[in-house]
């Protein structure tokens, strides 16, 4: 089982954050979002502050966190168990501290970008469309 937390970060337009995966890393050219591993005696909420200060060279309160939903999906390897948590407010400007491409997009357009299959299951809830129609 890993855990890793991911942010929702929306700008004043209401796009979603997304981040490219750089070359040299697994799963390299798709699209998710902001964050990481949740390391051991850590919260996810300070889990995410950490990785957005270290992936974004932005501060995020812990308090303006907002939990949205969670992926849990089995890849051959591992089982990833990941919460989605939305954040409107920050300090400091995104710099793509890991090399990673950013793109701020619209929630009904976040299925136009290819992604990691353990995210697709948020890009579903962000943009509104539901598993019980499937």
């Amino acid at each position: 089982m890993v855990l890793v937390v991911a942010a929702a970060l929306y700008d004043q337009q209401g796009r979603v954050l997304l981040a490219q995966r750089p070359e040299g890393k697994s799963m390299a050219g798709l699209w998710e979002f902001p964050g990481g591993k949740v390391e051991a005696g850590e919260t996810p909420e300070q889990a995410l502050v950490r990785e957005l200060e270290e992936e974004l060279g932005i501060r995020v309160d812990e308090n303006s966190l907002k939990p949205i939903t969670f992926a849990s999906f089995g890849y051959p390897d591992f089982h990833l168990l990941m919460p989605l948590f939305g954040c409107e407010c920050w300090e400091g400007d995104l710099h793509p501290r890991e090399g990673q491409s950013f793109a701020w997009v619209s929630p009904q357009d976040l299925h136009t970008y290819p992604a990691p299959a353990a995210d697709i299951p948020l890009f579903d809830v962000l943009s509104g469309k539901t598993s019980d129609s499937e």
